[in-house]
C-alpha cells in the first residue's frame, strides 16, 4: 500500500565497472511509484504525495497494460520535439483541473518503468534486482506507449555509448545497479553517473540562507545575443563556513535599489514572461517558500559546474567552482555553452 519511498542513487563521476552490474539510462522526469489493484490506479511521488490528479491520461493505459495487482517504480516524463521536456512537466503541477486536463491533451505524459516492487500477493522488495528485472520484462511485454520499460544492459561499453548519445534526447546520465541488490527504500544504494560541464556566469543577486545571516545561494545570469541578462539558475550547497565568507565577499556589490538593475521589477513577478527567467517567482512546490532575492551589481563572474541545460536554464542547482575576476561580465553568454545534438527518443527505446 502507498506510500513507498523509492530507492535512491549516489553520484559518481566515472562509470562503475564490475561483475553483476546492470546499466540503465537516467531519465529526467518525476520519480513515480505506480500502484494498481484491479480498477484502482494510484501514482505516488518520491516524497509520498499523490500525483494521480496531475496525470489523468496515464491512468487508462496503466490499467490496460499492467497486471491486475502490481507496484512499479519508474519515471513520468513528457517527450517534446527536442527530447524530454521538464519545463512542460512542471506545468502539470497546477491546482486547476481544467488546466490539468487541457495539458494532458496537448502535452501528454509517458511512464517509464525500471523496477517492480510487488506482483499479485508477492512482495518483491527483498528479491534480487536480476529477478525483479526479469519479472518486470514479463509484466510489460505487451505494453504500448505511453507505458514503456527502460532499456538495460550489462555491457559497460554500451552504457558509455548511451551516456554520450542519449543526452541529446534529454536524458542526463546512466544508472548502475547490482543484480544481487534488494530494493532498499530511501537508501542511496544505486550509482548515477551524470554529465558535468563548466560555465562562467554573472552573479547578479543572492538569497539568504534559511537559518539567517549567511548566504544560501547565488543567482546566476547569462547574456543573450540581444544583451539581456537572463536568470539561468543558482549555485548552492555551500558549507557553513563558506556561507559566512560569502557575506563579506558580496558586500561591496550589494545595491540598495533595483533601479537600473537588469532584473528590475522581477522580484514581484509571478510568471515567466518573454523577457527572461524571473528569480523572484514563487515556488511551484512550496507556495510558502521565500524566493525573494538581494540584488548585486552585475560585475561579479564565477565559474560553476553544471550537468544539464534545458530551455535556456540549468536543470539542477550548479556547483560553485571559483571566482573569475579575469572575465568581463558581458562576455558571459549562452555561446560558451556546449550544444548537444538532439536524439530521437525512439532511439532510446530502440536500444
Amino acid at each position: 500500500m502507498p506510500p513507498v519511498a523509492p530507492m535512491l542513487a549516489k553520484l559518481a563521476r566515472a562509470l562503475p565497472i564490475g561483475e553483476g552490474l546492470v546499466y540503465e539510462p537516467k531519465w529526467d522526469g518525476f520519480r513515480c511509484i505506480v500502484f494498481r489493484d484491479g480498477n484502482e490506479v494510484e501514482l505516488g511521488s518520491r516524497n509520498g504525495r499523490p500525483l494521480t490528479r496531475y496525470f489523468p491520461e496515464l491512468v487508462g493505459p496503466l490499467r490496460s497494460y499492467l497486471p491486475e495487482r502490481v507496484v512499479l517504480d519508474g519515471e513520468i516524463v513528457i517527450a517534446g520535439s527536442r527530447g524530454l521536456d521538464f519545463e512542460a512537466l512542471l506545468q502539470r503541477i497546477h491546482p486547476a483541473e481544467s488546466r490539468v486536463l487541457m495539458l494532458a491533451s496537448s502535452t501528454p505524459a509517458s511512464f517509464v518503468a525500471f523496477d517492480i516492487l510487488a506482483l499479485d500477493e508477492r512482495d518483491l522488495r527483498r528479491a534480487p534486482f536480476g529477478e525483479r528485472r526479469r519479472l518486470l520484462e514479463e509484466c510489460l511485454f505487451g505494453a504500448r506507449p505511453p507505458v514503456h520499460i527502460t532499456p538495460a544492459t550489462s555491457d559497460p561499453e554500451v552504457a558509455r555509448d548511451w551516456f554520450v548519445r542519449f543526452e541529446g534526447a534529454g536524458l542526463d546520465g546512466v544508472v548502475a545497479k547490482a543484480v544481487t541488490r534488494s530494493y532498499r527504500e530511501d537508501e542511496r544504494v544505486m550509482v548515477k553517473v551524470k554529465h558535468e560541464r563548466t560555465a562562467d556566469c554573472v552573479v547578479a543577486g543572492f538569497r539568504w540562507h534559511k537559518s539567517g545571516g549567511t548566504v544560501g545561494s547565488l543567482l546566476l545570469g547569462l547574456y543573450d545575443d540581444a544583451g539581456i541578462l537572463h536568470h539561468v539558475g543558482v549555485a548552492a550547497s555551500f558549507a557553513t563556513v563558506r556561507r559566512r565568507e560569502l557575506v563579506e565577499e558580496l558586500a561591496p556589490y550589494r545595491v540598495t535599489s533595483l533601479e537600473g538593475h537588469p532584473w528590475e521589477g522581477w522580484a514581484e513577478a509571478e510568471v515567466q514572461g518573454a523577457a527572461g527567467r524571473k528569480p523572484g517567482a514563487p515556488s511551484r512546490w512550496n507556495a510558502d517558500k521565500d524566493l525573494s532575492f538581494e540584488a548585486l551589481s552585475p560585475k561579479l563572474v564565477c565559474e560553476v559546474a553544471y550537468d544539464h541545460l534545458q530551455s535556456g536554464r540549468f536543470r539542477h542547482a550548479t556547483t560553485f567552482r571559483r571566482w573569475r575576476p579575469d572575465r568581463v561580465p558581458e562576455t558571459c553568454t549562452y555561446a560558451q555553452l556546449e550544444t548537444v545534438v538532439p536524439e530521437e527518443l525512439e532511439a532510446v527505446f530502440g536500444a
